[in-house]
């Protein structure tokens, strides 16, 4: 019997259930996959080879995609990996065969104040540790890739300025003319080190490379990790490398990992990493676990490699996207879903009761501290404001894109019935359906509801379609997205972001590149402490990245940071080892 998530830690829920779980072979035979097409780490997570299944299944007919997303969250989040993997475990027990695919948790939430990201309760990807400490690597070899990018950068800096013209020639280095007060790329850590934001290198000598301003963004943010979200297969990655803008030089002309002559280096360090990892959830569905870039800092979408290969594999096929659907939401419909090619089917809005609190007049929750009581305490008024704002505009953002919205009210067991009712009345009068999911306390058992609700969702037919085209300039873009799913009445540039702007509309190449959003996941704002759906302001974008080699222009709005902060009261206070065992304990 399962352990009561009432009364046991998630990592106590995992390691009775991984007393039990699947091996991969297991998982690989009820997939349908060819013994080649397992790349194994160990008894319990694989690698899958995803061209040698492509190969094999590219003419097979795609299941149903269905995409998880949310309201906009407390600083706690709302559950939609715990959702992800109660919905693929509740369509487990309607005996469809389904398929998962969620992101790969950073070492920075990890041992912050967020967690893992395995889900939560009886609804967990697991085994836990390996999900939760580097898995595979592939954040490590993104790293590398990225900071090899970063070596070659300032190496070539320093032997540029130590050197004339004619040593350059004799080594056959070109002189670039590199501009260190305008390098685009900074270092990353997988880590929240405030500290890193903004640092000063090359002190010391010559010798010790060129003094200048520089620091550390962390490593979910790098493109080469949205590279690798959106890549199709390692020719398209090998591509994409050669295209990243790492600096500009001395006449403002973009200087790329390909005029550094690192791009098939850094490729080389991401061969394994393309291969999605094959885990399983606590009930013994298969998940992939691919790419784990945040949605207000980055795309915020697991890969379309495992997208394309469950979608291949099973008839139902479940992905999530980070935060809430202002900004994870809007990236799968129009930069996910446009560069795959791929139709969703439906798409479920997770809701809690203590969010739309939250949204509705309770007491804001700040990171790192206890949640406030009037958060345990019954208000249907709350709830209501809550619902009838930010739930029922996020609702409208779906309906927006054509799919059909279920949204979920991820249950906590000091719920109120009246609290619940509030919600699905609300919800359904903005026209998604609703399904009460106790998959947290319950499994799969637990999200029955859920799973029906989205079978008749995809049952329906949707008129999908993009929010705009390509071809539409990027001030228009930044403008719809900011009127049509923020709610902003407009937008105001920063005179640099300004400047960036009309460049990137003047350079037919630029201009073709996706719109990828940076704002705050706490509010539909661009101010964290606005909840609820705010009218009657502006959005402001301070700056605009360029993103060539993933395909997008990134523009920056209000005060985020590439750099998330640790805070007073992090998770890896909790975090040990049981010295005789070896057993991790702490997770979350």
């Amino acid at each position: 019997m399962a352990l009561d998530p009432k009364k046991h830690a998630d990592w106590e829920i995992a390691e009775d259930s991984e007393k039990s779980m699947k091996t991969v072979y297991e998982l690989a035979d009820k997939l349908g996959l060819k013994k080649e097409e397992l790349l194994p780490h160990g008894h319990y997570v694989a690698k899958i080879d995803y061209k040698k299944v492509l190969n094999r299944l590219g003419n097979k007919p795609d299941g149903k995609f269905i995409d998880v997303t949310a309201i906009t969250p407390t600083p706690l989040g709302e559950g939609k990996s715990t959702t992800t993997i109660g919905l693929i475990q509740g369509l487990g027990k309607r005996n469809k065969n389904v398929v998962g695919a969620i992101r790969q948790p950073s070492g920075g939430p990890t041992m912050n104040i967020k967690g893992s990201a395995a889900g939560g309760g009886l609804s967990q990807c697991i085994p836990l540790t390996p999900f939760s400490l580097g898995l595979t690597g592939d954040i490590n070899a993104i790293m590398n890739a990225h900071n090899l990018a970063m070596v070659a950068l300032t190496s070539r800096i320093q032997h540029e300025a130590n050197y004339n013209d004619a040593h350059l020639a004799k080594i056959k280095l070109k002189r670039l003319d590199i501009d260190p007060r305008n390098v685009q790329m900074k270092w990353i850590i997988d880590f929240c080190a405030q500290a890193l934001r903004d640092i000063v290198i090359g002190i010391g000598n010559k010798m010790d490379g060129f003094m200048m301003q520089s620091g550390f963004a962390i490593a979910v943010s790098s493109e080469i990790m949205a590279i690798l979200a959106v890549a199709t297969d390692l020719k398209d990655m090998r591509e994409r490398m050669g295209k990243i803008v790492v600096a500009y030089n001395k006449s403002g002309n973009p200087v790329t990992t390909a005029d550094l002559e690192v791009d098939g280096a850094m490729t080389a360090w991401m061969v394994e990493a393309i291969n999605p990892n094959l885990m399983q959830t606590v009930e013994g569905q298969p998940v992939f676990v691919h790419a784990g870039p945040f949605a207000n800092i980055a795309i915020g979408q697991s890969s379309i490699i495992a997208d394309r290969i469950g979608l291949k594999l099973g008839d139902y096929h479940v992905t999530e996207s980070g935060f809430g659907a202002d900004i994870g939401f809007e990236k799968f419909w129009n930069l996910k879903c446009r560069y795959s090619g791929s139709k969703p089917n439906a798409a479920v809005v997770v809701a809690t009761i203590r969010a739309l609190k939250c949204h509705g007049g309770a007491p804001i929750p700040v990171p790192g501290r206890p949640l406030p009581e009037e958060y345990k305490m019954k208000n249907v008024g709350w709830v209501e404001a809550g619902a009838s704002s930010n739930l029922a505009h996020l609702i409208k953002v779906v309906k927006k894109s054509g799919i059909n919205p279920v949204v979920c009210i991820n249950a906590f067991y000091t719920d109120t019935d009246d609290e619940i009712n509030a919600v699905r009345k609300i919800a359904e009068k903005a026209g998604a359906r609703v399904a009460l999911s106790k998959h947290w306390e319950k499994g799969g058992e637990g999200a029955l509801e859920l799973a029906d609700a989205v079978i008749d969702a995809c049952n329906e037919p949707n008129n999908f379609k993009f929010l705009y085209e390509l071809s539409t300039p990027l001030r228009d873009r930044i403008d719809l997205i900011a009127r049509e799913v923020y709610g902003a009445d407009g937008v105001d540039y920063s005179p640099e972001a300004l400047t960036k702007a009309k460049n990137i509309e003047a350079d037919p190449e630029s201009a073709k590149l996706g719109t990828c959003m940076v704002k705050t996941h706490l509010s539909l704002s661009d101010n964290p402490n606005i909840k609820g759906a705010p009218k009657g302001w502006r959005l402001q974008i301070r700056d605009i990245l360029t993103y060539k080699g993933a395909g997008f222009v990134v523009p920056i709005a209000g005060a985020i940071k590439l750099m998330p902060g640790t805070s007073s009261d992090p998770a890896y206070r909790r975090v040990d080892v049981d010295v005789e065992t070896g057993k991790v304990k702490g997770l979350f």
